[in-house]
């Protein structure tokens, strides 16, 4: 039997609903909702950053040692506002949920997710340890484990680590035997599920289509002549690499390798007569004067990391005056938060539902992710 009319407190649940059980990325990540605090597109909020500590060994002559406990906290930018407005007849706002749901609301929450899921994968491009070769999809055993070495050198907890794969990475894996049985992992249709190959070698396997490419800057020069410009000593976070006949830029997200470790670029820059001054990421050990440089070609970015290596951040839009309370919902469950709005068009005398989303996503810890380079 249908309602008498389908609120938009009950729409706003149910479009909650489907909003967790459609996105991939955002119920893989740390996320973090506060209804307390009303937020505009723009905006920056302090969000608490989870706590970490040292396993320390017991002495019995000095006792335990007290740790910090405080979170810490990041600062995050909403600058993404979700939009999907429809219009609605009479007739469907008297219908069953479900069928309301499943002709208007699952349609607009994969709306949604796609964008949740491009947004937080894009933040690859923070991560500068990497495993594999760029433009070869990863397609053994090896290549998962490789990327669990990484996570583990960097001391990462074994605990909530996911592997996010993109379609030509899961087609290679479907074709091991280890993961034969992944497709009969169920959780009644939704999309997570659906996309999962299950828990393997320590990570929760998942299938995304959104899983970003990246293409590298234009930087060349003469083979064997691109090295680092005089010595750099520990600790330093820009450096300058010259070359014979060097052109070109360095991108945000590029991939180096110096004396074998890796470091992400952190903003664009352009090459100016034979050199390029460059910012990157981690800090770099000490440096020898011409140690050479290696640029990762383009790739795909695939992301093996823990939960707290990125965050979803979600904050209320304000509620619009002149409207009754009847026509307008706010919900939020499990770090999420949507708002409903019923009104009525009049210039064109029609209903319009409209459901909006204010967000912001961050990397939060760049040690506890790793590229799966493809």
């Amino acid at each position: 039997m249908g309602n008498t009319i389908l609120t938009p407190s009950i729409i706003a649940k149910e479009a909650l609903l489907q909003l967790r059980n459609n996105t991939v990325m955002a119920n893989l990540v740390h996320r973090d909702y506060s209804q307390e605090f009303v937020a505009g597109v723009g905006n920056t909020v302090t969000i608490r950053k989870p706590a970490t500590f040292e396993a320390q060994e017991f002495n019995r002559s000095t006792g335990i040692q007290i740790q910090d406990a405080t979170e810490g906290s990041e600062s995050v930018v909403l600058d993404k506002l979700l939009d999907v407005s429809f219009e609605v007849t009479a007739e469907q706002l008297t219908m069953d949920i479900r069928d309301f749901s499943e002709q208007l609301l699952i349609p607009a929450m994969q709306g949604f997710a796609n964008k949740i899921d491009l947004y937080l994968l894009g933040l690859y491009n923070d991560i500068p340890f990497n495993f594999g070769t760029a433009g070869s999809t990863p397609s053994e055993i090896s290549d998962v484990t490789g990327a669990r070495k990484v996570l583990n050198d960097n001391k990462v907890p074994f605990a909530n680590r996911n592997l996010v794969i993109d379609t030509a990475a899961e087609d290679k894996f479907l074709q091991l035997a280890t993961f034969h049985e992944a497709d009969k992992v169920g959780d009644n249709g939704t999309a997570l599920r659906e996309a999962s190959l299950g828990r393997k070698f320590g990570f929760n396997i998942f299938m995304d289509q959104n899983v970003k490419k990246h293409t590298k800057g234009t930087l060349a020069g003469d083979a064997g002549t691109i090295k680092v410009k005089g010595a750099v000593s520990a600790g330093s976070t820009q450096l300058v690499i010259d070359g014979t006949n060097m052109t070109g830029t360095l991108l945000k997200g590029d991939l180096l390798s110096i004396d074998g470790k890796p470091y992400a670029i952190i903003e664009n820059t352009t090459a100016v007569t034979n050199e390029i001054a460059v910012k990157l990421y981690p800090a770099t050990a000490d440096i020898a004067d011409d140690t050479e440089v290696t640029i990762v070609s383009t790739h795909t970015a695939n992301l093996a990391f823990h939960k707290n290596a990125f965050a979803l951040v979600s904050r209320p839009l304000a509620l619009p005056r002149g409207l009754s309370s009847e026509q307008k919902a706010i919900v939020n469950y499990d770090g999420l938060g949507l708002r409903v709005i019923y009104d009525y068009n009049s210039q064109y005398k029609k209903d319009v539902i409209s459901i909006d989303m204010l967000c912001g996503v961050k990397t939060l810890s760049s040690e506890l992710a790793c590229r799966l380079l493809g």
